[in-house]
């Protein structure tokens, strides 16, 4: 009677059957046909959950950690205090169980991230990483962060060769409010966040973003691997933010020259996070004028030279009623990504999608504001909603 009831909603919806899961193609391989990867997040205490990792193995082709990969999950304070050396040790035992299973699928990975001013470990900045001590001066600092980004990139590569397939090297460094960047800052380099200094900002200066970009490139060409390097952050497709990421990211591309004394492009791409509608209220949620704006900041950023990748998506819904409504967007918007990629240009390179499944966390919960209770493709049972129907039947067409 359940299935029946699913059957009849998807009819009226103007979708296609529901079809048994033995049915259904891959929907990575339906994305794949439109020229961008399709992915899924992944915690480690997923990877006891069978049957979620059988629900990213059956239609995913590409896994970001949600936590593990991030500096203060692998900077190891003890490790580092024991090194003679006077670099940062890190501990990838989690992650690297990640990445593992990743690659024994046949899934590739998103670096996320390697610097990011949140939650950053403050014992990184000071004088033998210890944050009772001043500050270590700008050129430790540099060492610093040179080592752990090229130790970090070159460990995943040599162990799980080819399977990161891109990083995100800098994260949300572009603020949103004006006391939260210099004021005249056409780049809008974030100084605060929340009341918080960012760290790296403050100690190492406003060129931080280049340095780290310029650490990345040099450690993956001396890999001569073919992983790709992302800028990443949220609110992407408002214009204005938009428009001072893409300031930033020039700075970056002509930041260095490479041995001819040509520009040294450094970043490949941004990574627009795709947290789509009001944060903890229904608010601003599944507006129609939304998908233009994806739309055409994605062809803005291609314009400027960069490919793009939509990561942490959620297309946010927090009132049962909308299903539906929900549903609707929902294709819409796959909708629009499928008409990206042409002859002429194809600027989208994966959508990774963050509220995956539906949440029962509490009312005004950070995961329940970030990702919302009913925006999933899925459910908490993970079974399959009538948005993911038509997401797949939008891709059949």
């Amino acid at each position: 009677m359940k299935r029946l009831l699913v059957f009849v909603l998807v009819l009226l919806c103007a979708c296609a059957p529901v079809l048994a899961e033995e049915e259904m193609e891959p929907m990575y391989t339906l994305t794949a046909q439109y020229g961008f990867k399709l992915g899924a997040p992944l915690s480690y205490d997923q990877l006891r959950n069978q049957k979620y990792l059988n629900l990213v193995k059956a239609h995913f082709n590409s896994i970001t950690a949600t936590n593990e990969m991030k500096a203060y999950s692998l900077l190891d304070q003890r490790a580092t205090l024991k090194r003679e050396d006077g670099m940062p040790a890190m501990n990838y035992a989690a992650a690297d169980k990640m990445v593992q299973w990743a690659m024994d699928n046949g899934i590739g990975v998103r670096g996320h991230v390697l610097v990011w001013d949140a939650y950053m470990t403050e014992w990184f900045y000071h004088e033998d990483y210890d944050a009772n001590k001043p500050v270590a001066d700008r050129e430790t600092l540099m060492a610093r962060l040179e080592y752990y980004i090229t130790e970090v990139v070159t460990h995943f590569e040599e162990k799980f060769p080819g399977v990161v397939y891109c990083w995100d090297v800098v994260n949300e460094a572009v603020a949103d409010c004006a006391n939260e960047y210099a004021a005249g800052d056409a780049r809008h380099l974030r100084t605060m966040r929340s009341g918080a200094v960012n760290g790296f900002q403050k100690y190492l200066g406003d060129d931080y973003v280049s340095l780290s970009f310029l650490y990345a490139r040099n450690a993956v060409d001396a890999l001569g691997a073919d992983i790709r390097l992302y800028y990443n952050d949220y609110n992407a497709y408002f214009a204005d933010k938009a428009q001072a990421i893409r300031t930033l990211i020039r700075e970056v591309n002509s930041s260095a020259a490479d041995e001819n004394g040509n520009p040294r492009k450094l970043c490949d791409g941004i990574g627009m996070q795709g947290y789509i509608g009001g944060y903890g209220v229904q608010e601003g949620c599944l507006v129609e004028s939304h998908l233009d704006m994806i739309r055409k900041e994605i062809l803005n950023y291609a314009a400027m030279g960069c490919e793009v990748q939509i990561t942490e998506m959620a297309v946010r819904n927090f009132d049962l009623n909308c299903a539906d409504k929900h549903a609707e967007f929902y294709a819409k918007l796959f909708k629009v990504f499928m008409d990206l990629n042409g002859a002429d240009i194809s600027p989208l390179k994966a959508v990774s999608i963050w509220g995956l499944t539906d949440t029962n966390a509490p009312k005004g919960n950070y995961v329940y504001n970030l990702n919302s209770p009913y925006g999933g493709l899925v459910d908490l049972k993970l079974n399959y909603k009538d948005a993911f129907y038509q997401v797949y039947a939008a891709l059949k067409q």
